[in-house]
């Protein structure tokens, strides 16, 4: 008898509780939107098996023991962590690889001007920072935030995922699962979040602006554009290098023509690849006892509040540059400018033709929704360079 219950109590079904049991619901829910919806399906659907493994106790999946050479008493999922995202950090920039080498950066190049827009939608990412660090003077969310913990909140504004698994890794480790499913969660929204703010911040005389085709953009400005960028903005803040880097790295083999299979390598095998691990690694630090804080609560606010700030703040600043320019641009592009690509692109075009079919923004929003992957690398650069705990 004593040995049937010390069998039970040696199985996950004894130890799990209620709030293992939402958590799996959560990742159900994940893996729904995946599948049904197709909703961001390349991030949801590994984060919620992730989500799964992390809540069925006792695997030992997502432990990590330093303390043998072999790692004989770690799990799989905690070595991935501790070298893949903790300790090396490498995962994110693999990524970035992938995505410099899908990226075209013709419209930047042919419309320099949106540069300026991704970089207005950053400001939900400093909304963000600063509201994370406002919380403590508030003493009955009973959350105390530190500056590297508020970093990694904050950069949830720019809708990058990898970078907020890089920036949250590198200075709030603690958090990193929390910030990163967000990250990608109000990344799939997108479809219901930006659209309603987008409609209140503009007129239907401004959704209706048509703009000219963009001009065609030679292969020398294709190549000399990432490599001028990655050479300024590594000598402005190094700390961005590891993302910055790749992701020109990625772009240059693609524009370069010579070296399709090092471009086709880098988009599909390695960024798939990098892809699987890091999300369901993600997935595995949502254990139910590091959700079911106030912490978490908070954040989930903050998340939002930092991806609708920076929503308007392209919106707005759109618009304040047609006081100038002679000719208009539509100000949906500027909502454009949060990182999450193409999703936001796609919902400019998407409003844009709901006011009027005659306007074809797509092409136009491409430049301020790659201008925002720049701006929200460049912003985790300088948060590493300047807070304590890099």
């Amino acid at each position: 008898m004593n040995e049937l219950i010390q069998f039970l109590y040696s199985t996950g079904v004894v130890n799990i509780d209620w709030r293992n049991g939402v958590m799996l619901v959560v990742a159900l829910g994940f893996i729904y939107l995946a599948i049904s919806r197709r909703l961001e399906p390349y991030e949801l659907l590994p984060i919620g098996l992730g989500i799964i493994i992390a809540n069925l106790p006792l695997t030992g999946l997502t432990t990590f023991d330093a303390s043998s050479e072999v790692f004989q008493n770690s799990g799989i999922f905690g070595i991935i962590f501790h070298f893949g995202l903790s300790f090396w950090n490498i995962l994110p920039p693999i990524i970035f690889l992938g995505l410099g080498a899908m990226t075209d950066f013709g419209p930047i190049i042919a419309n320099p001007k949106t540069l300026l827009l991704g970089a207005a939608a950053q400001i939900g990412i400093f909304a963000a920072f600063w509201g994370a660090l406002a919380t403590n003077l508030l003493p009955w969310l009973g959350v105390d935030f530190t500056l590297p913990q508020a970093a990694a909140i904050g950069i949830i504004g720019g809708a990058d995922g990898p970078t907020t698994i890089f920036l949250s890794a590198r200075l709030a480790p603690e958090l990193l699962g929390i910030t990163a499913v967000i990250a990608y969660s109000y990344m799939a929204s997108v479809v219901f979040i930006q659209p309603p703010l987008m409609k209140l911040m503009t007129t239907r005389k401004e959704r209706s602006i048509e703009m000219p085709p963009l001009r065609e953009v030679s292969q020398k400005e294709r190549l000399i554009f990432p490599t001028i960028a990655m050479i300024i903005i590594i000598l402005v803040v190094p700390r961005a290098a590891p993302l910055i880097a790749m992701f020109m790295i990625g772009n240059i083999f693609r524009e370069s023509g010579v070296v399709p299979r090092l471009t086709n390598a880098a988009s599909n095998e390695l960024l798939n690849i990098a892809t699987i691990f890091l999300m369901i690694t993600v997935g595995t630090q949502l254990s139910a006892e590091k959700v079911f804080t106030r912490e978490t609560i908070v954040i989930l606010v903050l998340g939002l509040g930092a991806f609708s700030i920076g929503t308007i703040g392209g919106l707005l600043f759109a618009k304040i540059m047609n006081l100038f320019l002679p000719q208009k641009i539509n100000p949906l592009i500027g909502s454009a400018g949060v990182s999450a690509v193409p999703m936001a692109a796609r919902i400019s075009h998407l409003i844009g033709q709901e006011a009027d079919s005659r306007v074809y923004l797509l092409p136009h929003a491409i430049g301020p929704n790659v201008a925002g992957v720049i701006g929200s690398a460049v912003v985790a650069g300088i948060f590493i360079s300047l807070l304590p705990g890099a």
